[in-house]
């Protein structure tokens, strides 16, 4: 009997060891297991490498797609991307740092080889680069900057050289008088970096009283209708005696345009704005906007792509600049932008193929 109960034991044990063998030879530890798919995305090492067999897989966790800048950006990133052999899951988190974070922590679940982020809020994500590292994925930051953070990339725009291109094209048109600047999302890095850009220009005409601002205002997530109400009280304010207007995007710059129009303004004061959106490449043709900042996103795209694909091999990335975010100096490469105005419209985003010359003129008579 003795013997009958060593025998089960050890055809027991035998069982057990087979199956262990088993799992671990198809992958299923019961932690985080592998995708299934031998052509899938490689899940990261602990040093943060994708395995070199196997294809990248890039999570891009975006802030919003509400805007037509974004859209482009996804669509771009994306084909550069894929042009050099990785996938991209992109996620969109509609200007929601909660949803931001948890899409982000869903994608390092799902075994990303590193992550590219426009930040919704410069401070909040820097959870997801903390995230991100305890699995051993690094983090690009793409346009903007995530702050207070161990960040491994920044990928963007001199986007101080943008602000000082809006002030320096409406300080030509109005180099006297009361100005009001509509600012972006005050949780967006860049939105401070514009304005910074924008007073460097402008402290000397403030200091000379040549110039006053009389209404200084951040635009709540770049909504143009906020930018509408901000407009509105300034306007309300000054008795409609506004010189000029410094809008940091060309969302924020409609909906300025929108409040001049309703107390028939439009076109009589400059107005910047910046990402060369069609409705404003149209305005400035019209003449109710005075510039844009035209950023070559598809450069920025096809950088950040390749960059990202070097950080999920490991691969070690030199570059000539860096910008602090509070903790660290960030590693960074800043691509130049290109004021647009109605002289070089044709020249800019129209023979950069950006925005068809036939699409730009069509209201125009």
């Amino acid at each position: 009997m003795r013997g009958l109960r060593k025998s089960g034991v050890m055809a027991l044990v035998l069982v057990l060891v087979i199956a262990l063998s088993a799992c671990a030879k198809n992958g299923n530890s019961g932690g985080n297991g592998g995708s299934g798919d031998g052509g899938g995305a490689a899940s990261p090492s602990a040093s943060g490498q994708a395995k070199s067999d196997d294809k990248i897989k890039i999570g891009f966790s975006l802030d919003t797609l509400q805007e037509e800048r974004w859209q482009k950006d996804r669509d771009l990133f994306k084909a550069a991307a894929e042009k050099l052999g990785a996938t991209v899951d992109v996620q969109a988190a509609n200007s929601d740092d909660a949803k931001q974070i948890a899409q982000a922590e869903s994608l390092i679940s799902q075994g990303v080889d590193v992550l590219v982020v426009v930040p919704h809020n410069a401070e909040a994500t820097a959870a997801i680069v903390e995230k991100a590292h305890e699995a051993g994925i690094k983090v690009l930051a793409y346009d903007r900057l995530i702050k207070n953070s161990d960040v491994d990339l920044y990928v963007s725009f001199d986007n101080e050289k943008v602000g000082e291109m809006q002030a320096e094209a409406i300080v030509a048109k109005a180099p006297k008088g009361k100005y009001v600047y509509i600012g972006g999302s005050e949780a967006d890095n860049n939105a401070h970096l514009f304005k910074q850009g924008a007073m460097n220009v402008l402290q000397k005409y403030i200091d000379s009283g040549d110039i006053q601002i009389v209404y200084d205002q951040w635009t709540k997530d770049w909504s143009p209708a906020a930018a509408l109400a901000n407009m509105e009280n300034a306007l309300t304010a000054n008795n409609n005696q506004i010189d000029a207007v410094i809008a940091a995007n060309d969302g924020t710059a409609g909906g300025v345009i929108q409040a001049l129009t309703a107390q028939g303004l439009a076109g009589k004061i400059p107005v910047s704005g910046q990402d060369a959106e069609l409705a404003a490449a149209q305005r400035i043709v019209e003449g109710t906007q005075t510039m844009t900042v035209y950023k070559p996103i598809k450069s920025l795209a096809e950088k950040a792509a390749e960059l990202a694909i070097q950080l999920a091999k490991g691969e070690e990335i030199k570059t000539d600049k860096t910008v602090n975010n509070g903790k660290i100096d960030v590693p960074s490469v800043l691509l130049e932008p290109i004021a647009v105005t109605k002289d070089n419209i044709d020249e800019t985003i129209i023979a950069d193929g950006f925005h068809s010359k036939e699409d730009v003129y069509k209201n125009v008579k």
